[in-house]
Order: structure tokens, then C-alpha cells, then sequence
């Protein structure tokens, strides 16, 4: 019995649906745009995260150590660098190999070449490049040199210079304008949302302003709440499917446009990261269009119900 009214619901909501005509396709097309701006919105987040993430790379803490430094002392301060919570990794390059990479930098400076050459010894120290784990970590880490700890392993004597990267101040300007760009995509989606509610609101009242005879029909023989309200809420609910399945179909071509056009510049390849996340983005969409299509009907038909 449950079986047979629910494929009466089903049959009866696609034909409500079908019937409506045109203020359906007026409700697809407004959830459509809806999910679509969604939909942007996660690309656009998904880019910023990745470029926050390469700067993110780039940032680090390096300590240069005075020629004379003694290998043994520069291993112990590793040693302790590496106890530290806040480092994810540490590279040690010694004199020979600093030496190496100066002149690769400067091989087409002869004067400073031919100025290194005639020295009798390497006037570079060892390094130590420290990424931590956040980048708002890494003041931490510089300030470490500054604790007794630090002091007591000689570090001051030993160190020449350090070298905090002034990449941070870029790394907060970026994520300050990550979380600003998520409160406004939340604000213009919740705006979109709720015209969506209201554009589906709309086409559901006609729906059953133009089914109001059988409406009656149906209440007059007894009928309850639940299996009146049924059909109407599958019509929201094939508005909310119809429409997160062609946002999909759009997104194709806009992602494979925009990953031929754009990579470079915003360091993701769209149509691969659509391609990746393709359930997911579509899970999510799906989702948004049956919950927006289903409260749009409930709200709508409740209020004809309580008449």
C-alpha cells in the first residue's frame, strides 16, 4: 500500500510539473543561476586556497652561520630546531655547497666571480632553511634564538645573520582576503538562496492554485495532509534535480575555457580540479537544489493547507 501511494505522488508531482509549463522552466532557470553562482563560488575558493597555498611555500626562516662556524655546534642548534613543535622540516646546505650555489646565481657577473676566485678561502657560511608548519608560526621560531636555550648552545656567537622571509605580510594580506571573499560568497549565495526559495514559492502556489479542484477533490474524499502536500513537493524537488543537473553541464565548458586560459594565472586547472571533485561538486549541488525545491513546496503548500 505505502508502495503504490508513493509512485501516485510521484506520478502525480511529475505531472503537476509538466503540466505548469513555462513558471516551471522560470523556476529551473532561477535555480539553475542559483546553484551556478554556488558553484563558482567553490572554484573560486578552491584558486585561492591554491595560490595562498604556493606563497604558504615560499615563505621560511633561514640562519646563516659565520664562515668560521664549527659543523658540530651548527648540529647541535639543528638538533634542537628539530625538538621544536612549530618546524615541519629543516635543510642544512654547508660552505661548499652555499659556494656552489653563489656562483650559480652569479654566472654571468665575471667581476664578482673573478673577485670570489682570488680569495684565498670560502668566505660563505652553512645555512639552515627552517619551514614550520603554519606561517604564523615562523615568529615564533625566529624568537627561539633569542631563549636561553638557544644561548646556551652558543648560537649567538655562531650566527651571522637571519633571514625571515617578508612573504608573511603577503600570506596575511592573502588571507584576509580568503575570509573576506568567503563571508561575501556566503552573503551573495544565502541573497540567491532565498530568491530561489521565493521564485519556487511562487511556481508551486501557481501549481496548485491551477490544481485547486482537485485539491478539494481530494480533501472532500478524505485525503490527508501528507499525500496533498506529497506531489507538490516532488514538483520542487524535480525543479531542484533538473536544475543541478545542467549547472553541471554548464560548468564543462566554462572549466575547460577557463583551464586552457587561466592556469597560469591562478595556479589551478579548473576543468582538472572539476574533473577530480566531479561527485562531490555534484553531491553538493544536488543537494542544494532538492533542499531549496523541497522547503520552496512545504512552505507553499502548508500555507494552502491551514485555509
Amino acid at each position: 500500500m505505502f508502495l503504490i501511494k508513493t509512485k501516485r505522488i510521484i506520478v502525480s508531482g511529475y505531472r503537476n510539473f509538466s503540466r505548469s509549463g513555462f513558471t516551471s522552466f522560470a523556476s529551473v532557470l532561477i535555480m539553475t543561476v542559483t546553484l551556478f553562482v554556488i558553484t563558482s563560488l567553490i572554484f573560486i575558493q578552491a584558486a585561492l586556497n591554491s595560490s595562498l597555498n604556493d606563497i604558504k611555500e615560499k615563505v621560511d626562516v633561514t640562519v646563516y652561520f659565520v664562515s668560521d662556524a664549527k659543523e658540530s655546534s651548527i648540529q647541535n642548534i639543528e638538533d634542537a630546531l628539530k625538538n621544536l613543535p612549530e618546524v615541519r622540516d629543516i635543510t642544512y646546505t654547508s660552505q661548499d655547497q652555499a659556494l656552489v650555489q653563489f656562483k650559480e646565481r652569479h654566472s654571468n657577473d665575471y667581476l664578482t666571480l673573478q673577485a670570489l676566485d682570488e680569495l684565498d678561502q670560502n668566505p660563505l657560511g652553512a645555512s639552515l632553511n627552517i619551514k614550520a608548519k603554519d606561517p604564523s608560526q615562523y615568529e615564533s621560531i625566529s624568537k627561539y634564538f633569542e631563549t636561553e636555550d638557544a644561548l646556551s648552545k652558543g648560537a649567538l656567537t655562531i650566527i651571522d645573520k637571519i633571514d625571515y622571509h617578508q612573504n608573511k605580510v603577503v600570506i596575511d594580506r592573502l588571507t584576509s582576503i580568503i575570509n573576506g571573499a568567503k563571508k561575501l560568497g556566503f552573503a551573495v549565495s544565502l541573497i540567491l538562496v532565498l530568491i530561489s526559495i521565493l521564485i519556487t514559492f511562487s511556481t508551486i502556489r501557481l501549481i496548485i492554485y491551477m490544481s485547486r479542484e482537485e485539491i478539494n477533490v481530494m480533501k472532500l474524499v478524505g485525503a490527508g495532509a501528507k499525500y496533498i502536500r506529497g506531489p507538490f513537493i516532488v514538483s520542487g524537488i524535480l525543479v531542484g534535480i533538473i536544475a543541478s543537473v545542467v549547472t553541471m553541464i554548464l560548468f564543462v565548458p566554462v572549466t575547460i575555457w577557463l583551464g586552457n586560459q587561466m592556469t597560469d594565472f591562478i595556479g589551478i586547472n579548473l576543468y582538472t580540479y572539476y574533473k577530480t571533485n566531479f561527485f562531490q561538486l555534484f553531491i553538493i549541488m544536488l543537494g542544494s537544489g532538492v533542499i531549496i525545491g523541497s522547503i520552496s513546496s512545504i512552505f507553499a503548500i502548508h500555507r494552502y493547507l491551514r485555509k
